[in-house]
């Protein structure tokens, strides 16, 4: 025979809520099983033992200190040399440092000082009589003065004579030396803007004559760079032609002397040049390149 209830069955808790339940009790257990009981310690609940500080001192008073800050084995009431509050190091009583010692080393140290000085005082009698034993130093003979050399008159006219040569020599070096030529180095990378012009006519006037009388034995054979240094007058001529760095073909380097030779002379300085330059210096470099061609950097 089946009873039916008339309450419906409870339903099911869902499986998460189970785990974590049982995950929580097994942790409270854990703790509770780690905790350690132990009976208390009856040595710990006793008081501590009472001490006393007792201070020896070293002597007493009949009086009794109103206000005492520690206990002795006596009254001592302001036995102390000094107004601070203080407390004796030692129980023993102060005993006075024996002097002796210092005594004997004050005794040698004045035995020293009188033997210093009575050496002193031997050494200044044995230096007076010194003194009074040896007999005084000569006294140093004159030397009789040589008279002067007789000087002719022959001998004063050649020394003035000597004497006008030199300033005459001077005086030529000086003007020697005021009248030398101003010159004036100009290079290849850098000019000043009143020698550009000069430089640049020269240039072109090389070229041209070095075009029209290239070297025969060289054409169509040699080539190379030289560096070539031209030193020109005011008035437009050549002072000196000369190879600073050879192209290391003889026809070449000597083609590049008679070229600027031929070119001469070139232009007189201008104004502006000739007032403070004699002579300018170009340096060059100058190329023979293929199809017989001369041209200058």
């Amino acid at each position: 025979m089946q009873v039916l209830s008339a309450y419906p069955p409870a339903p099911e808790p869902p499986a998460g809520v189970l785990v974590a339940a049982l995950s929580v009790s097994i942790l409270l257990h854990t703790f509770v099983l780690s905790l350690n009981f132990r009976m208390p310690d009856m040595t710990r609940l006793k008081p501590p033992p009472q001490t006393l500080d007792v201070v020896l001192v070293n002597s007493k008073t009949q009086t009794q200190p109103d206000k005492p800050q520690v206990l002795a084995q006596a009254n001592l009431d302001a036995g102390g040399n000094v107004d601070e509050d203080r407390r004796a190091k030692t129980p023993l009583p102060v005993i006075k440092q024996d002097q002796r010692g210092d005594d004997v080393k004050q005794a040698k140290k004045r035995v020293k000082q009188l033997e210093k000085k009575q050496r002193q005082l031997l050494s200044q009698i044995h230096t007076k009589k010194v003194e009074v034993a040896a007999p005084p130093p000569p006294k140093p003979e004159p030397v009789p003065t040589p008279d002067p050399p007789q000087i002719s008159g022959l001998d004063l006219a050649n020394r003035a004579l000597a004497i006008a040569r030199m300033e005459a020599q001077v005086a030529r070096q000086a003007e020697d030396y005021a009248k030398r030529p101003r010159r004036k180095f100009v290079g290849a990378r850098a000019a000043e803007t009143r020698y550009a012009m000069y430089v640049e006519s020269w240039r072109q006037k090389v070229e041209r004559i070095g075009n029209m009388n290239y070297p025969e034995q060289a054409r169509g054979r040699l080539y190379g760079s030289l560096r070539l240094t031209v030193a020109i007058k005011s008035d437009g001529s050549v002072e000196y032609v000369q190879v600073d760095r050879p192209s290391g073909h003889k026809i070449l380097d000597r083609a590049a002397e008679r070229i600027v030779k031929i070119a001469s002379p070139f232009a007189a300085f201008p104004d502006n040049i000739r007032r403070d330059t004699d002579i300018l210096v170009i340096t060059r470099t100058w190329t023979f390149a293929r199809g017989d061609r001369l041209f200058g950097d």
